[in-house]
């Protein structure tokens, strides 16, 4: 069973970048794709999984 926990930062509060490093290097490579995964169905729902390509042309 997966336990819930929530931590709640300011968004200027850098103090937590290492502990959620040092969680998502914790986690199996299988582990981390699937929260990547969840995140883009949460994002874009449930269509197909492609990034956009971006291209920007700048005049010098």
């Amino acid at each position: 069973m997966i336990e819930k926990v929530v931590t709640k930062r300011s968004l200027h509060d850098r103090s937590g970048v290492k502990e959620d490093l040092q969680y998502w290097l914790s986690r199996t490579p299988e582990e981390r794709v699937n929260a990547v995964d969840f995140l883009w169905m949460q994002r874009h729902g449930q269509g197909p999984r492609r990034i956009q390509r971006v291209v920007r042309v700048i005049r010098r």
